[in-house]
């Protein structure tokens, strides 16, 4: 579904001490992003991004290089694209910001590019804003920034936050120690007394937002890199993160994030066999080995194949069987102190095991018309496994200095991080995997990350060049996404990384998270908490379900889900199991639709209260309601007011566990309708359609 935005004007305004900035008046509505890009990227006038070169601001004197730009291209989706380059005739650096505009959202996105087109170093660069912008408004009232946590394996990843801002404050947002989504979210909402922006930054690292209210009539929003302050080398290239801006009006903040939630889907969603990816039911294998065992490091292929058949059996096929960590070599050497954790690196298949590679338990997969994923992590390699000891020199060791592997105490897990910033490296780590997936005949990549980065980045920088190890490690770990996507076509990526600490926007762009946290597994809950928080900016994303009443079930949906059902167990109900593969068949398609939370924003967490959202689809007029009542919540009734419906229309609403069905008019649903649950600890989940 399209949206088109109200058009905002943009104007000139003082910022800073003497120059004027780049600023969006929220009060008008007569001009296009299209235009407003039109008059800031243009010779002479001021752009939305910043540096310092040499130590001075380029608001001092960016309009006095040499301008050009390109001609505008226009892709089938609709992306309007050229680059604005300003170059220095005297010290030869080129400073070129690739542009993208949207008409059917009114959205922009740019990213900055820094060259050296001399035979010398440059100047220094540092203090790089990619995107800073002001958001002007001449009206009175409430100034308050919207964003949310990022994921650090806790009941209250990705809850809802919100900053009411007076004159003076500021808030600085950076995630924790590389991983772009722990702890801290790339995504925010700004939002002034005459309407908002939704900001989203693509840097699968430590990027840097900050949002002050310098004044009473306006923010200053911008983003860019923790740690950048380095001159280039000859003829040396490096970018900074992708800022994708989207102005909203309105007075509810999900009408900007579910226009976020939309670009998203339209222009920034990965493909396979050049369709958008669909997000998958998955399965495991009886998921957990007995301890000391741990993951599937005591998996066999004749147990994986049993399984496939039993799932089979039960008319419980999911569409992806996920193979995760434990498959390779060393890893279920348990009585050495070996487990999946310890043995990365080890990327060769676990014959003793799999004798025939894990080709046969794809075949076996595919035999029953499901696909297979399997889980990797090549970015980080124990000191004494194969990858370590066959090639230090495309290892990165955490202090700087020579990585020299060695045999370690298993309890260390001594990583190296495989360098993705050297070319070499990064073609052999990509040739390598990319066979792996060939020979074991792998239909989809899940790609973790337990590690944090920042600190093999920083030490490994070249001396006088703090920041360029981040640079050229993220932009080669892109290459190597887009190279498995391009030799695979068909393949899509599943991102993890320690569990959704990676959802920036690049990284969105590329993948789909199939795992979005490592709180404790199957603990319902968080989990509610975890979609309730990221639906609210993330079409997409998915997490495990351990159990199989409805109560759990539901708490675990998401767009993509994961059976971790025992299939071997006593203690579970094919009936049951059954009747919630269904029932989430029918609901996936609505969490790529708009998403309202009905029970507030802030902390989630308690047990004494009700838990609700609802999905809509406007194409149809349709939706669906899902509600908890928490084990400690004394009240069995609430009242919410349904968003985004047709307020003229019928609605006929049906309870999926009673059928029992109301009428109501959008106006009425509005106002209030209320939800009741006799029983504390209990969950419904109800259809509507316009009639």
């Amino acid at each position: 579904m399209k949206r088109i935005l109200t058009a905002v004007t943009l104007a000139i305004l003082g910022c800073g001490v003497i120059m004027a900035r780049t600023s969006m008046n929220m009060s008008s509505k007569d001009q296009s992003c299209e235009k407003w890009i039109d008059k800031h990227f243009s010779k002479g006038a001021i752009p939305p991004f910043s540096f310092r070169y040499d130590g001075v601001s380029s608001d001092l004197f960016l309009k006095k290089w040499a301008f050009s730009k390109t001609s505008l291209t226009i892709s089938p989706e609709g992306e309007r694209q050229r680059s604005f380059c300003w170059t220095d005739k005297k010290s030869g650096l080129r400073v070129e910001c690739r542009v993208k505009t949207f008409t059917d959202f009114n959205a922009m996105e740019w990213t900055l590019y820094f060259k050296n087109m001399s035979s010398g170093n440059s100047g220094r660069i540092s203090d790089v804003k990619a995107a800073d912008i002001d958001l002007k408004s001449d009206k009175e009232g409430d100034w308050t920034l919207f964003h949310a946590r990022g994921s650090d394996a806790g009941k209250h990843d990705f809850m809802a936050q919100t900053k009411e801002y007076s004159v003076g404050d500021s808030l600085v947002m950076v995630p924790h120690l590389g991983r772009s989504s722990s702890v801290a979210f790339p995504y925010f909402n700004a939002k002034t007394p005459a309407g908002g922006m939704v900001f989203a930054i693509g840097w699968t690292g430590s990027w840097k937002a900050e949002v002050i209210r310098p004044s009473g009539d306006r923010f200053n929003v911008s983003t860019g890199l923790k740690n950048l302050n380095t001159y280039l080398l000859p003829g040396e290239e490096i970018r900074t993160p992708l800022t994708a801006m989207i102005p909203w009006q309105g007075e509810d903040r999900m009408d900007g994030q579910n226009i976020l939630r939309q670009f998203i889907m339209k222009h920034h969603y990965p493909t396979a066999g050049g369709q958008p990816v669909v997000p998958p039911i998955c399965s495991g294998f009886n998921y957990g080995d007995p301890y000391p065992c741990n993951e599937y490091t005591c998996l066999t292929s004749e147990y994986a194949k049993a399984l496939i058949h039993r799932y089979e059996e039960f008319n419980l096929l999911p569409e992806v069987f996920w193979l995760d960590a434990g498959w390779y070599e060393k890893a279920a050497d348990w009585r050495d102190g070996y487990n999946w954790a310890n043995a990365v690196g080890n990327w060769k298949v676990d014959t003793n095991r799999f004798p025939a590679g894990l080709g046969e338990i794809a075949d076996a997969a595919h035999e029953v018309g499901c696909r297979f994923m399997v889980w990797f992590e090549p970015e980080r390699a124990i000191k004494d496994s194969y990858w370590a000891y066959e090639h230090p020199e495309y290892m990165l060791l955490a202090g700087g200095g020579k990585p020299v592997p060695h045999a370690i105490d298993r309890k260390t897990q001594d990583s190296f991080l495989v360098n993705l910033g050297d070319e070499k490296a990064n073609k052999w780590l990509r040739e390598n995997v990319a066979k792996l997936i060939r020979d074991n005949r792998i239909d989809h990549y899940r790609q973790d990350y337990n590690i944090d980065p920042e600190w093999f980045w920083y030490s490994n920088d070249e001396p006088g060049r703090n920041g360029i190890c981040e640079i050229k490690y993220i932009t080669g770990l892109y290459k190597f996404w887009d190279y498995l996507r391009s030799e695979f076509p068909d393949l899509y990526i599943d991102n993890c990384a320690g569990g959704g600490r990676r959802l920036d926007l690049e990284a969105t762009s590329r993948s789909i998270p199939l795992w979005r946290t490592d709180y404790n597994y199957g603990e319902p809950i968080g989990y509610q908490c975890h979609t309730y928080g990221l639906g609210q900016w993330l079409p997409v994303s998915g997490t495990c379900l351990a159990k199989s009443d409805a109560f759990s079930t539901r708490s675990s949906y998401g767009a993509a889900i994961t059976f971790n059902w025992k299939i071997t167990s006593a203690d579970f109900n094919i009936l049951e199991m059954q009747k919630r593969l269904a029932e989430f068949h029918d609901i996936r398609p609505y969490f790529l639709e708009d998403f309202y939370p009905l029970t507030g924003y802030g902390d989630t967490t308690s047990d004494e209260i009700w838990l609700a959202y609802q999905l809509d689809r406007k194409s149809d007029r349709s939706g669906r309601i899902v509600a908890f009542r928490r084990s400690q919540c004394p009240r069995d009734k609430i009242v919410v007011k349904l968003r985004g419906l047709d307020l003229s229309k019928v609605y006929v609403l049906e309870d999926q566990d009673t059928m029992d069905r109301v009428e109501r008019t959008g106006a009425e649903l509005a106002a209030g309708f209320g939800l009741t649950l006799k029983d504390a600890g209990s969950s419904l989940c109800l259809k509507y359609k316009a009639k």
